[in-house]
């Protein structure tokens, strides 16, 4: 039997309120909101990011790949580097271009102050700075986009249910109860920032529910569009399905090409006309 949509609406509300009562104080707070307000407040004039590109904020996984690193070789950091004749620190000819064009981009970006970096650890943390960040950029409107790529678990160990010691093994088999995360996407375009413009993604491992999913997502979420694709080629391969019905293939064409770059094109003209329709 379906569940009222103010219902479940009330329902995801609670839980999201709850969830945060019980989560740890994000560390560092004041000085995270005071960041952010500043980078937002260079960036909140005119259609600057139509203009001049877009200013990101990116809420990363502590240790995961870095804007501009991804073309770096795959090795350790270190390997990246080499002793001169007078043990001065140089980039081997091999590896010179990829990393200059790595440095030389990322500091224009923070030079210019188009990139803000948000590390995290922990469920709790990532939660509370995806409120934050959603709540400063409520003042943008329609100018501000959501890109949800992080691949957020269905289920949690309650912070308060966390052992605050080693677990010793001679008690015996381990019980486990753990606590479903609440649905912050329909929270975030509910009452974070109702006005932008959101994308997240789907995957699945079966291609028959793959789209099915999606739909529901756009629905459940009130998405804009969700971004689906299944494990097996997510890396070549993608489809977006749009809230007005729309269905669009993004393959890659050869090994060569990055999937993202035709999709970021894509998604820049969809948000260009989201801006260009306040009312929508």
């Amino acid at each position: 039997m379906a569940m009222d949509p103010s219902v479940a609406a009330r329902q995801s509300e609670e839980a999201a309120e709850a969830f945060f009562r019980a989560a740890p104080p994000l560390r560092d707070r004041d000085r995270l909101a005071a960041s952010l307000a500043d980078f937002l407040a260079r960036h909140s004039a005119g259609k600057y990011f139509l203009k001049a590109g877009y200013a990101v904020i990116f809420i990363h996984r502590r240790g995961s790949k870095q804007p501009y690193c991804r073309f770096l070789p795959e090795d350790s950091f270190l390997d990246l580097f080499e002793l001169g004749e007078d043990s001065e620190i140089q980039v081997p000819q091999s590896h010179s271009s990829v990393v200059k064009a790595a440095i030389s981009n990322y500091r224009k970006a923070i030079d210019e102050c188009l990139l803000l970096k948000l590390p995290f650890t922990t469920i709790f943390e990532y939660l509370q700075l995806l409120q934050m960040v959603a709540t400063s950029m409520n003042c943008l409107g329609h100018r501000g986009m959501f890109y949800l790529a992080a691949a957020v678990s269905d289920f949690y160990v309650p912070w308060e249910s966390m052992a605050k010691h080693k677990i010793e093994s001679a008690g015996g088999p381990l019980n486990m109860q753990l606590n479903q995360v609440p649905k912050m996407l329909f929270i975030l375009r509910k009452n974070w920032a109702p006005a932008a413009f959101c994308v997240s993604f789907k995957l699945e491992t079966d291609p028959n529910i793959l789209l099915q999913k999606a739909e529901m997502a756009l629905k459940k979420y009130g998405m804009n569009v969700v971004v689906a694709n299944e494990l097996a080629n997510y890396k070549d391969v993608v489809v977006m399905v749009t809230s007005n019905g729309g269905r669009t293939t993004v393959s890659r064409t050869s090994k060569a090409e990055d999937l993202e770059v035709q999709l970021t094109d894509l998604l820049v003209k969809m948000h260009s006309e989201h801006i260009a329709q306040p009312n929508s």
